[in-house]
This record gives structure tokens, C-alpha cells and sequence, in this order.
């Protein structure tokens, strides 16, 4: 029961305050000259004054309410090392059984790290779930936090907590533990494919040691050196990046015995490869209405660096003209098809014949370039069906396909063929999906024999269009028309002429997006993403040993033709090792080094500040001595809001005043035939009074 006193006047204050005060007055002034009667109108303008007040009494019916205790449970990947799993459930459960006898508590258990979101996966923020645990709750009634963690906590604040309530920490894990761990001081994040990249890594070890120690280095999947390190000091490391996009820098050590994980023994640097501008040399032989189509394109790519050479005076033609005189360069044979034919990642004959300006056993030479991993692209027009024809040269060896000196001269919608829908290169074309195609026609083709390699665009009649092809370690290309530059000119509304111009030089250069048969992962967030490029019709399931070393199957689904897709969500931050059929692909899951697994060893320092700043502490649950995974918890005490909140073996939890009200009880203490007759009363004795 809680009794109080209120006051309902009858009139309104200022209408009382204009009766009662002139009364006052005159009471006070009669009492103050004690005239007759003096003390009993004092006491009837009380009464007076008490009616008119209307004073209650109020019983008020007030259920108390509960205070809130937040008991933040870390689950985050650190806490599966070793024993801590086990200490942290008990710890739990004892809590949640001790904190139950305790009715004026209500309990609120987070777990907290155990989230699918990359960042909760990758660093341990349970200030954040005790934020949301208390988000609903009035600071009266916040009775304080208990955490259960390894005291590896990444969103620690230096001080106090938003709340005014004692917050204390229970740690898992032992005060011996020890752990060894590998980490990248300096890592560029691009690279020169085939350059050296500097990079500086640590290794550290928790008790301060000071020897060698192998360290591993991988590059993409591949060991390819090992270096000797010092522990804690700073180490150089030279890495040659191998091909352009993604690469992984893998640095690995040696479990060391009794050490604690071996989860950071491993780091990794994700590399971007670029390459060095890419040099083509293009050599236009007969003049016709598209030569510079090919030099517009190339020019305008800026990684690309472009040698042209157009043949305008051949070596029959004499006129008597003096060669001081001539302001056409030579074209330099040697130099280009001899001594720097080795710097070139591409060579372009566009619409070229033979007219002696190459000696025939150059031709050799470039049979030879393409065979030991060079780039040759023919773009042919009639010349290639005549007698001048290169075919008829040494680099027949290197052409996919023969002509039979036809020459067709028909309109004709370039198409792809079945297998050009799947090739990289012309997969997806613009203006490809409809029929007839969504570009201009074509009015020529050169007629061939026997084409070799993938024949990926057809022309008048079905005939091979284009035709991409692989001679040794080399590639080779053949467009069968001069028709290109009506795609460039707009005729008829033109055509995907930079698209796929664009993709047979990258193709040919081995550009690895351009690769029919090709496998890549990647991580978003915690899940892995398969791609699959291929030209059969299903590559079948992709097999995927996770960071732990489990095998997970993948089934892989068809995007578009040639491409196929598949994905798994996943709770493990790591490399993942994919492979599907011959192909292999590595990918990290999450963060690369994420601050979960930079140090793994248990600490009651980061969450001591802010626990004592509230009045808590910070203890371990196993003591020094203990080996397994025996707990002790302290008692659990209430205390009010200016108690002591913390002890050797006890812990105490702010207790609150709030309550709620249920009922209102009132008695006025004037009404009905009491306060008549009181008032009565008072106003009888002092006529009476007056009268005599």
C-alpha cells in the first residue's frame, strides 16, 4: 500500500486564492489585536479553507517491475578453439540457473558472432548485441551485462558503456595459452604480370621468441618458394605476379607443438594482375575501304600499344624516283619479323598478299612465333583466294584453313554458329538473339577448305566466317571477310563491329575472361560464387574442400550458353580450393586476415576498462592452474543503484524502483456528512461565540 495526499479544490485557484486570502486577513488581524472570538473564526476560515481545498487521501495499488540483465553469449569462431565451447555453456547454464532464483531479474540471453554477415563472421562486436538487448529498456531499469566470451572483442570502448549499470566479464580459455601467427605488414593490392611485387610480412609468436622458421610461400594454390624468417622481426618477400586478374599470395609455418590454433598460421594477400600495355603490329598489305578500321579500334584501346605498317610502294613498282627523294618509310623486315618479333603479343595481316617485301623465309619465322606461344589474326579479303596469296607461303603451316580460290560475292546477315554461341568470344554478341540478326549485312566471302579449330561465325551459304584456332603453344585467327568496316561506317544501322573486334584480339593475346574452358570462384559476403565457362553441354557438379578440409558437392547450374553457376553459403572465413573436372580455382570466403583470427589467445585486458569504469570486473572462469575445461562462477548478488557491484566471488546486479500502477484507492477527507459536519461545527462555535 502507498498512501499520499492530493487536493481537489472545488473552484478554481485563482476564484479560491480571491475568497480565502481577504478572510485570512482579517482572522490574522483579530488574532493579532485579540479581539473576542479572534481564535474560533480562525478556526472556522480553516475549516472553510479544508472544505474548500477538498483534500484526498490516495491508496495506490503498484506492482514493481523487473530489472533487465543482458547475459551476452560469445559465439564467434574464436570461441570453438580449443575447451572454450564447453566452458561457455556451462557458464550459461549456471548463470541462467542462479540468475532464475532471483524473481526481480528478467533475463535477456544474446548470442552474439554467430550471424551469416560477413562482419559479425569476422570480428566479435558484442557492445553492439548489448546495445540491442538493452534497446527497449529505460535506464532505471538496467540492471547491468554479463558476458561470457574469450575477451577478443572488437568494438570494445575505452570506457564506460552507454548505461549506468555494472557490466562484467566471465573469460573463457586458460592464462598459458600459446599461438604462433603469420601476418602481412605490407601488401600491394596490384601488381605487373611477370614483374617482381615487393611485399614485407611477421610472424609472431606470443612468447616472445626470437629463432628461424620456415615459411612457406604459394602462389595461386602453387608452392613456389620457401623462405627462412625471423620471428617478430619484419621480412622482405619478392613475388612474381603470374597472370593477370585475381592472384592469391598464400604465406604458411609449422604448427608448432601445444600452440593453441593453427587458423592463422596461414595469411593472405589478394593481388590484382595487370598487364603491361599488350603490343600489336599490324600490317595492312591491299587498300581497301575498312583499312583503317582496324587501326581506329586498336588505338583507342589504352592498353595497347600499336606498330602499323601499310604497304603502298611493293618492290616491283620502279618509277625513277631517287630514294632521298621518297618520303615512305622502308619497311623494316628485320628488325620487325627477326629481332623484335618476340615483343610482340599480336600480329595482324588485314587484307595482306605476297609481294616479295617479305622474304619467304620470314614467313618461317612467323610459323615459328606462333608455335612457341604467339598471336596471329588474318583478316583476308580476295587477295587471300589469289595466287599472291600467303597461303601459298611457309605460314600455311600456321593458317586453320585452305583456300579454294573462291571468291562470293552475296549479301548475307553474319550468324553465329551453335558452337559460337557458347565461345567466349562471340557469345552474347549485340544484336545476336533475333533472327535475322539485329546488324548490317555483309556482301563478300572468301571461300575455304578444310577449317580447322572452332569455326564460330558463318557467313553466305553457311560458309566459315570466322574461324579461331590453336597451333602449338600460339593462336590463330581468321576472319574470311573485308566486310567489317560496314559495321563501322553504320550501314544499315551497323553492328557490334568494337565488341567483337575487341574480343578476337584479347583471345588471341589469351586473355584469361576469354578462355573457352575456364573455372573461377569468388567470395561475396559468406558466400562462394562458381563460375564455369565451357563449350560442352554440362561440366557436371564442382567438388569445393572448404578451410577445414571438408568436401562439399555443388551442383552447377546453366546461366546462358557456356556459362554455368553455382553457390554456397557458408560459415567458414578461409581459402576454398574449387575444382571441376581438370580445372582448379582457389577462393577466399570473408575478409582476408579478418581480425577474428589475428590473435586467437583469451584476454581479460581489452574489456577491463569499460568494465571496471561501471562499477563490474573482469574474471576468468578456469583458474590458472586448471588444464580442462572446469569452470567457476561467481555468486550473484542484488544490490541498489549506490552498492558496491563487485567482489572476490561475487558479482552484483543493480536492483529497480520502477513499478507499475495497478489501482488508485480515494478518500476524501471532507466529503459527506464528516466534512459537514465539521465544517458545521467550527462555523456553529464561532456564532455562538459572537453572540454572547
Amino acid at each position: 500500500m502507498n498512501w499520499s495526499i492530493s487536493f481537489e479544490p472545488l473552484i478554481s485557484w485563482p476564484l479560491l486564492a480571491l475568497v480565502l486570502v481577504p478572510l485570512a486577513l482579517l482572522a490574522l488581524v483579530g488574532l493579532w489585536f485579540r479581539q473576542r472570538g479572534g481564535v474560533l473564526r480562525f478556526v472556522a476560515l480553516l475549516a472553510l479553507a479544508a472544505a474548500l481545498f477538498n483534500p484526498v487521501f490516495l491508496n495506490e495499488e503498484r506492482e514493481p517491475l523487473k530489472s533487465v540483465v543482458a547475459l551476452i553469449v560469445d559465439r564467434s569462431q574464436s570461441q570453438d578453439i580449443g575447451d572454450r565451447t564447453k566452458q561457455t555453456d556451462e557458464a550459461l547454464a549456471g548463470l541462467q540457473q542462479r540468475l532464475g532464483r532471483f524473481k526481480q531479474f528478467d533475463v535477456r540471453v544474446v548470442e552474439a558472432g554467430k550471424s551469416d554477415a560477413a562482419e559479425e563472421r569476422t570480428e566479435t562486436r558484442l557492445f553492439g548485441a548489448l546495445e540491442g538487448a538493452f534497446r527497449d529498456v529505460p535506464p532505471s531499469r538496467i540492471g547491468g551485462a554479463i558476458m561470457i566470451t574469450d575477451g577478443e572483442v572488437h568494438d570494445a570502448p575505452p570506457g564506460a558503456p552507454d548505461f549506468n549499470a555494472p557490466l562484467h566479464a566471465l573469460i573463457t580459455g586458460n592464462d598459458h595459452e600459446k599461438d604462433r601467427r603469420i601476418r602481412f605488414e605490407n601488401a600491394p593490392r596490384f601488381g605487373i604480370v611477370g614483374k617482381p611485387l615487393d611485399m614485407t610480412y611477421r610472424v609472431i609468436s606470443t612468447e616472445n621468441e626470437a629463432g628461424p622458421v620456415d615459411v612457406r610461400v604459394s602462389v595461386n594454390g602453387e608452392q613456389v618458394s620457401v623462405e627462412h624468417a625471423t620471428v617478430g622481426q619484419a621480412m622482405p618477400l619478392q613475388v612474381t605476379i603470374p597472370g593477370a586478374g585475381r592472384n592469391i599470395i598464400e604465406l604458411a609455418i609449422d604448427r608448432e607443438p601445444g600452440e593453441l590454433t593453427d587458423t592463422n598460421n596461414r595469411a593472405i594477400a589478394l593481388v590484382d594482375g595487370i598487364r603491361e600495355n599488350l603490343r600489336v603490329l599490324l600490317v595492312s598489305g591491299e587498300p581497301h575501304a575498312g583499312e583503317r578500321t582496324w587501326r581506329n579500334l586498336l588505338k583507342s584501346d589504352a592498353s595497347v600499344d600499336l606498330v602499323h605498317f601499310t604497304i603502298l610502294r611493293p618492290p616491283e613498282k620502279q618509277d625513277g624516283t631517287p630514294i632521298n627523294e621518297l618520303s615512305l618509310i622502308a619497311f623494316p623486315t628485320r628488325e620487325l619479323f627477326v629481332e623484335k618479333i618476340k615483343d610482340f603479343d599480336l600480329i595482324i595481316f588485314d587484307r595482306y598478299q605476297h609481294r616479295d617485301v617479305l622474304p619467304i623465309l620470314y614467313y618461317d619465322y612467323i610459323s615459328e612465333y606462333v608455335e612457341k606461344g604467339g598471336a596471329l589474326l588474318i583478316a583476308a579479303g580476295p587477295e587471300y583466294a589469289g595466287e599472291a596469296s600467303i597461303a601459298r607461303t611457309p605460314l600455311m603451316s600456321a593458317l586453320p584453313a585452305m583456300p579454294t580460290g573462291e571468291v562470293v560475292e552475296k549479301a548475307f546477315y553474319p550468324r553465329l554458329t551453335d558452337l559460337g554461341q557458347r565461345h567466349p568470344v562471340t557469345r552474347g554478341l549485340d544484336g545476336s538473339s533475333t533472327e535475322p540478326p539485329h546488324w548490317s549485312r555483309w556482301f563478300r566471302t572468301i571461300g575455304v577448305q578444310n577449317p580447322q579449330g572452332e569455326v564460330v561465325m558463318k557467313g553466305a551459304d553457311n560458309r566459315p566466317l570466322l574461324l579461331l584456332d590453336r597451333k602449338g603453344e600460339g593462336r590463330v585467327g581468321m576472319l574470311l571477310s573485308d566486310q567489317g568496316w560496314l559495321w563501322a561506317r553504320g550501314f544499315e544501322g551497323g553492328g557490334p563491329h568494337v565488341q567483337l573486334y575487341r574480343r578476337i584480339a584479347h583471345w588471341l593475346m589469351k586473355e584469361p575472361e576469354l578462355e573457352e574452358e575456364r573455372l573461377t570462384a569468388d567470395g561475396r559476403g559468406m558466400v562462394l560464387e562458381i563460375r564455369r565457362q565451357t563449350m560442352a553441354d554440362d561440366p557436371g557438379p564442382a567438388q569445393i574442400i572448404t578451410p577445414s578440409g571438408k568436401t562439399v558437392t555443388v551442383k552447377l547450374d546453366k546461366s546462358e550458353p557456356g556459362v554455368f553457376l553455382g553457390s554456397v553459403q557458408t560459415s567458414e572465413i578461409g581459402l576454398f580450393q574449387v575444382a571441376n573436372g581438370d580445372l582448379t580455382a582457389l577462393a577466399h570466403v570473408g575478409p582476408v586476415n579478418a581480425p577474428e583470427f589475428a590473435d586467437v589467445i583469451s584476454t581479460e585486458n581489452r574489456l577491463k576498462a569499460p568494465a571496471e569504469a561501471t562499477g563490474g570486473g573482469v574474471r576468468r572462469l578456469a583458474s590458472s592452474t586448471a588444464l580442462g575445461s572446469d569452470v567457476t562462477l561467481p555468486s550473484i548478488v542484488p544490490v541498489r543503484s549506490s552498492g558496491e557491484a563487485s567482489g572476490s566471488d561475487w558479482i552484483g546486479l543493480r536492483t529497480t524502483d520502477d513499478s507499475v500502477l495497478k489501482a488508485v484507492s480515494r478518500v476524501p477527507l471532507f466529503g459527506g456528512f464528516l466534512g459537514l459536519g465539521l465544517l458545521l461545527l467550527a462555523m456553529g462555535s464561532m456564532w455562538y461565540r459572537e453572540g454572547r
